[in-house]
């Protein structure tokens, strides 16, 4: 283990203050081919071929269930951004991160410590001068001052790092979000297929029962046989088997859209609506076209930047730290005199750089 106490010169301080030790970040280079191997949608045919991506997580922030046109769903997405624990929890991580990006901009400043003391005490008698007192008492008022000189870049660098990742945990905010809406959107679609089959199977089950006390009265009567009785029997039977199953689906829809919706499954209950709205027509697109607007995506991107600030931290930490300090305050050893002009004290510290290097 080899110490090393290295003084730096001021001149040397300032030109080493614009320094910065990190590498500076680019977005990744995607290779491209030079034609779709699929052919495009008549929609893109006009395209003559690849086009520069352009984000458009942003997009998604619309109410965009709104299209289906159902009353009843809307109703129900709107209380998910108000009701939702989950997306309450990202919406707090979302705020440590902004909180994160302040915190560390504070070392950018000089730091200021007040640290008021009052300390008392008794020497032995025996080893006191005559005439002397053994009592002692002691007042101070320091007020420190410390600056960190950021000369290799590491607190500017922890700061984009902060910045990078307020920016991804947005993105997984809106991520978690659209999530939500369209788990939503598709147990209410699910419901009300379960619905239309319940109304359906109600039905069946209605005319397999009419069916049956016909075929029992032909027996009775002497004009169908037994087999006819069971045949119904077993119809009738199997129909209320899935008509009971459909109604246990559509209980584990209501209950899932309950949690969605941050109530408990025993205080949500809808009523039966089949499903018979068209679906709305969705736009001819490729898949590199959905990629622009997932913010799942944009989220990782934003932690590569993130990930390669932190290495601009890495290399800093190899470099010695510029501290600039200062002490200043008052110390008495009686209390009604602590003010003083002339028990007032001060410290200024050298601007010295100390690293220690490991073999």
């Amino acid at each position: 283990m080899k110490r090393a106490l290295i003084a730096i010169p001021a001149v040397a301080i300032l030109f080493a203050a614009g320094c910065s030790v990190g590498p500076k970040y680019q977005k990744p280079v995607t290779p491209v081919v030079p034609a779709w191997k699929e052919a495009p949608p008549e929609s893109f045919k006009e395209s003559q071929g690849w086009k520069v991506g352009q984000p458009g997580d942003a997009s998604l922030r619309s109410d965009w269930w709104t299209i289906f046109g159902d009353p009843d769903l809307n109703n129900l997405e709107t209380q998910i951004d108000v009701s939702n624990q989950n997306l309450k929890t990202a919406e707090a991580r979302f705020r440590e991160a902004r909180a994160l990006i302040r915190l560390n901009q504070s070392s950018l400043f000089p730091t200021i410590n007040v640290a008021p003391g009052i300390s008392a005490g008794r020497s032995s008698v025996a080893k006191t001068l005559p005439g002397g007192n053994p009592r002692f008492n002691n007042f101070t008022l320091p007020i420190d001052l410390s600056y960190e000189v950021d000369a290799w870049g590491r607190v500017r660098h922890t700061i984009e790092a902060a910045r990078e990742e307020a920016q991804a945990t947005a993105a997984d905010l809106e991520t978690i979000r659209l999530s939500l809406h369209a788990e939503l959107a598709y147990d209410y679609f699910e419901l009300r297929s379960a619905d239309a089959q319940k109304k359906l199977l109600d039905s069946t089950v209605e005319a397999y029962r009419k069916s049956l006390e016909l075929n029992r009265n032909l027996f009775e009567g002497g004009a169908a046989a037994g087999a006819d009785v069971a045949q119904a029997e077993t119809q009738l039977e199997s129909t209320q088997t899935l008509d009971t199953d459909i109604g246990v689906q559509r209980a584990q829809f209501e209950h899932a859209i309950a949690v969605l919706t941050g109530k408990p499954p025993a205080a949500l209950s809808l009523a039966l609506k089949p499903l018979n709205e068209q679906p709305p027509v969705v736009p001819g697109t490729v898949p590199s076209a959905l990629l622009e607007r997932r913010p799942d995506i944009a989220a990782a991107e934003r932690r590569v930047a993130e990930a390669n600030a932190e290495i601009g931290v890495a290399r800093a930490a190899f470099f010695p730290s510029i501290v600039l300090s200062a002490t200043a305050g008052f110390e008495s050893g009686s209390i009604a005199d602590w003010f003083s002009w002339p028990n007032r004290l001060w410290a200024v510290g050298p601007s010295v750089l100390q690293t220690v290097f490991d073999a």
